[in-house]
């Protein structure tokens, strides 16, 4: 089971490196997105991967579900939908500002004139 995690959250990160690369805006949203999801995994499975245990402490000396984990992962979602909507908004502003969603320093119009280099 840990090999199958590790390699879900090892294809998650390598899927939203290769995403936040690419020089689109949309590209970059979808990345950031698949990282988030990738470290959310991993916090989630740092706290033992248990099934069918309660996540409260009943009997201490029992088995039982990690909840700070849990907590952590709850906590990690909310600010990443912030994070993704903040990102969402400026993407969309540039794209009306520019008329691309190109990430680019200089657009395809612009070249580095010689007083530049």
């Amino acid at each position: 089971m840990e090999l199958l995690v590790a390699t879900a959250v090892a294809a998650m990160t390598a899927a939203g490196i290769y995403l936040l690369l690419r020089a689109q805006t949309f590209s970059i949203v979808l990345g950031l997105t698949m990282v988030t999801y990738a470290v959310n995994l991993f916090i989630f499975a740092s706290g033992r991967l248990t099934v069918n245990q309660p996540d409260i402490i009943v009997n201490p000396t029992g088995t039982y579900a990690d909840p700070l984990p849990q907590a952590l992962v709850l906590t990690a979602i909310v600010i990443s939908f912030a994070m993704t909507a903040l990102i969402l908004v400026m993407s969309v502003r540039s794209y009306f500002e520019s008329g691309s969603d190109l990430v680019d320093l200089f657009g395809p119009e612009e070249t580095v004139s010689k007083d530049r280099r």
